[in-house]
């Protein structure tokens, strides 16, 4: 407790003028966190084109470039809302050395909206990878997921969606449907995998490192 005490207290000294902010964000709510297991609302189809809904939207688009994520689902950014976007750009791809991206199943996923979404495994066979999520900052671990699916839904435009991904965009896609249900990553990974990403770093900088819960 006196080392959680320490960590509050220095983020307090950060913003000392920090007040009340509202939904949807334009940051990622962080593991703790109530929104982040509550099942969400499904949006009335007739509210798609509202302005409530379409600035859910577009926040998690920023939010989704913001962070340079593959994907972000409304309880992310604070609203118990059903619906997520995802893509996968080619330029994300190139960062990851090509025989990772192959071996992963990676490929070119275009901004997509899904509201209201709903999952069918295609293929049960479960691939097992490391998995990170922006609401649990600076950690991974390896998670078994099926290998593809069928999702449905509506898009931006209220109109009816159904794509069916595989290997990686299908993790994607499963990721962010479990944030609609109240679920993370947390809960599905194998325990003993469980990495903090900058585990060397700490180390080499004998305890100095924070990690940041903001890109900005």
């Amino acid at each position: 407790m006196g080392a959680m005490r320490k960590v509050l207290n220095w983020y307090a000294r950060l913003s000392p003028s920090r007040g009340k902010t509202s939904p949807p964000y334009e940051h990622v709510v962080q593991i703790g966190d109530p929104r982040l297991r509550k099942v969400s609302d499904p949006v009335p189809v007739d509210k798609i084109k509202s302005e409530e809904v379409q600035k859910v939207i577009n926040k998690l688009r920023l939010v989704l470039h913001k962070y340079g994520s593959v994907g972000m689902s409304a309880p992310q950014i604070g609203v118990n809302m059903r619906m997520f976007v995802m893509r996968h750009t080619a330029k994300q791809i190139s960062a990851v050395p090509p025989e990772i991206a192959k071996s992963k199943g990676m490929s070119v996923v275009p901004f997509t909206v899904f509201i209201n979404p709903k999952i069918k495994v295609v293929d049960y066979q479960k691939v097992i990878y490391m998995e990170g999520c922006e609401s649990v900052q600076g950690y991974s671990a390896e998670v078994p997921r099926y290998r593809e699916v069928e999702v449905t839904g509506y898009d931006e435009n209220g109109e009816s969606a159904t794509r069916v991904f595989k290997l990686w965009p299908a993790r994607i896609a499963q990721h962010e449907m479990d944030h609609l249900d109240g679920k993370m990553f947390t809960d599905l990974m194998e325990r003993r995998t469980l990495t903090c990403a900058c585990w060397e770093e700490v180390n080499l900088s004998k305890g100095k490192v924070v990690i940041p819960f903001n890109p900005e």
